[in-house]
């Protein structure tokens, strides 16, 4: 199954599809509220992927009875930060289909649910240039987050392109949401949940990482010599 022929921009979630970060983010979350009493299990936090730190971490210390303040996301976040040389897994993949859509032309972002703080820690952990995203959108820059569009639909305006000439690339089942609420391709990335529940939330195809998208540079690149 090839790409549309009429995309312009491809739009990155960043936790699972740029880097693996979401182990050490579950071993930072855990260490972290442990401080605040509060004996969190990684799979506690699996149904809030994507959706923002403060749902992420804030219905896990709800679901053991805790009441959720600010203080606690900043603390996970600052032993995130600290270790996350240490914690995070790159994907070999990405720089070099990164690399391949910019030589393509092809316009670039990146949209998290993730704080600044997180998003700019995981671009440079993963060995990547913010100078080479037109846009990057985070939690705090849209009202709704994530299964809501917002999110993606920002990044394509300030990329200035059309909803429906986007690529999202996505790991998590409220991003795959929130990609097709807001009218785009979805390539689903398979490092979180399985092929078949992000085919069945409406992913218009799946691939274990990015390195797919060397077709679509490829199919651009073709196009221009036709030209």
């Amino acid at each position: 199954m090839g790409f549309p022929a009429n995309i312009r921009a491809v739009i990155f979630d960043m936790d699972g599809v740029l880097v693996d970060s979401e182990p050490a983010m579950y071993k930072a979350s855990i260490a972290g509220l442990r401080e605040f009493g509060i004996e969190a299990r990684a799979e506690d936090f699996k149904p809030f992927v994507g959706t923002g730190e403060r749902s992420f971490i804030g219905n896990v210390v709800r679901l053991h009875g805790g009441e959720y303040h600010d203080g606690m996301k900043d603390r996970v976040y600052e032993i995130y930060c600290r270790d996350i040389d240490r914690e995070i897994v790159r994907f070999p993949a990405v720089v070099p289909a990164i690399e391949a859509l910019k030589k393509a032309g092809i316009l670039l972002g990146i949209a998290s649910a993730a704080d600044a703080v997180k998003v700019n820690a995981n671009i440079r952990a993963a060995g990547l240039d913010a100078r080479d995203f037109g846009a990057i959108v985070k939690a705090g820059d849209v009202g709704k987050l994530k299964p809501a569009p917002d999110i993606f639909l920002k990044a394509a305006s300030i990329l200035g392109v059309e909803p429906e000439q986007c690529i999202v690339c996505e790991d998590a089942e409220n991003g795959v949401r929130a990609a097709k609420a807001g009218g785009m391709y979805c390539l689903g990335i398979t490092s979180t949940f399985p092929p078949e529940r992000l085919t069945e939330l409406g992913a218009d195809r799946t691939a274990p990482d990015i390195g797919v998208l060397h077709e679509l540079a490829d199919l651009v690149q073709e196009k221009r010599k036709e030209r």
